[in-house]
């Protein structure tokens, strides 16, 4: 009896310790409460093991105290306590094997079971939880005013963007905006910047080019080249064909029956030889690409109002090709006040025509100068001549130090008279 009463604690704190070691083993095996497994299984809560083992501890300690109590032996009630035992512990084991068969999602996909798998349907329905993973971008808007909202979402409006392109002006136009969204930048504009490049437009040039000129990505490359060909059979050299596109963006959009009517209308109207006419172009290509309005007017100024021949309108326009689309009103002005009242005759003005590419109250300002100090000679006949391209293209301080022998103090304090 006193041996049998000894065993029983110490049986007792290993079943407890069992029970302990043999809980936290299946707490490895399991997933807390509500976590979620592959394919939508859940591991649902579980009862605790900590429970279940004491609750038997209990139970066989209760049994060992009958047996003690009926006078039964130590030895038989090691016996039982032993079958006892292992009458209970096979079941934990098994279940724990059980657990551990749990199949390993991961593990046991492998990829040639991906590629097995049935396509899945944009029509097949799914659960809620899996509604709720989903991240979906957001759309894009049907109808903006600005290219802002597409530029994340536009492998082309990035690229333009890294070349320098200016979307904000761009964007003004809906029409250029739409031509833009459309295009794919391998297939419709990788071979036009090349193009470009051959033609010896810089890569800091691209931009403000392209910005200028978007709607070279509707024309075809062909024609483009088309065109410079035609340039170079008139004996455009290829500085000059860069030069004129690098100044007049829009030049290449213009077909070879356009641009050789130009050609032909400038030859013809000032009465120019082949070569004057491809050095007026190449320095002012804006007259092959804008309106030939301005120019028939100024031609009309020049020979009407003005009083100028022909020869003398020649002249000054190869000198300066920007009279040919100069505004009207500031022409005239300019004229009236140089021929009328500093008293210049046409063949002086026809030597100096960059009095008409000249602000004119500059022109009165420094006249009214040398008025005042007594030195507003401009006659090549007489002494003290001062002639009309260094009175409008010197800066003030040797305006005032070679032409009116006066420092740049008197000139500030008389520009504070009038």
């Amino acid at each position: 009896m006193a041996l049998s009463a000894q065993w029983i604690p110490r049986w007792f704190n290993s079943i407890k310790l069992n029970s302990f070691i043999t809980a936290a083993q299946l707490r490895n095996h399991f997933q807390r409460p509500g976590k979620t497994w592959l394919h939508g299984f859940s591991a649902q809560p579980q009862m605790s093991s900590g429970n279940c083992f004491l609750q038997w501890g209990f139970k066989t300690y209760r049994t060992s105290c009958v047996w003690n109590n009926s006078s039964q032996s130590t030895h038989s009630s090691r016996q039982k306590i032993n079958s006892a035992q292992s009458t209970m512990l096979p079941s934990m084991n098994e279940q724990s094997l059980k657990i551990q068969k749990i199949p390993n999602f991961d593990s046991e996909l492998s990829l040639e079971g991906l590629d097995d798998m049935p396509p899945l349907s944009l029509l097949q329905p799914i659960s809620e939880e899996e509604a709720v993973q989903i991240i979906a971008d957001p759309p894009l808007p049907p109808v903006s005013f600005t290219l802002q909202d597409y530029v994340d979402h536009s492998e082309t409006l990035q690229k333009l963007v890294l070349l320098g392109v200016d979307l904000s002006k761009i964007e003004k136009h809906p029409d250029a905006a739409n031509l833009l969204l459309r295009l794919d930048f391998e297939k419709d504009i990788k071979q036009i910047l090349l193009f470009l490049k051959d033609l010896g437009i810089e890569d800091n040039q691209l931009g403000t080019f392209l910005t200028k000129n978007y709607a070279i990505f509707s024309e075809e490359l062909e024609n483009l080249k088309t065109r410079v060909a035609y340039l170079q059979s008139k004996n455009f050299n290829k500085a000059d064909i860069t030069q004129m596109v690098r100044n007049a963006p829009f030049l290449l959009n213009f077909s070879v029956e356009r641009l050789d009517n130009r050609l032909g209308f400038f030859q013809k109207e000032l009465e120019l030889s082949v070569k004057k006419t491809r050095d007026l172009v190449v320095r002012l290509p804006r007259l092959l690409t804008g309106s030939l309005e301005p120019v028939k007017e100024n031609m009309k100024v020049y020979r009407l109002e003005l009083g100028f021949k022909r020869n003398e309108i020649q002249h000054m326009i190869t000198k300066i090709p920007r009279m040919l689309t100069a505004n009207k009103r500031k022409l005239t002005e300019t004229f009236d006040y140089v021929h009328n009242v500093m008293s210049i005759p046409h063949h002086v003005i026809v030597r100096f025509p960059q009095v008409f590419n000249t602000r004119l109250f500059k022109v009165k300002e420094r006249h009214m100068f040398l008025t005042y100090l007594g030195r507003s000679q401009y006659d090549p006949a007489k002494p003290n001549y001062i002639s009309l391209d260094k009175l409008v293209s010197m800066p003030d301080e040797i305006f005032c130090e070679e032409i009116a022998k006066a420092s740049k103090q008197d000139f500030e304090k008389f520009l504070k008279t009038l």
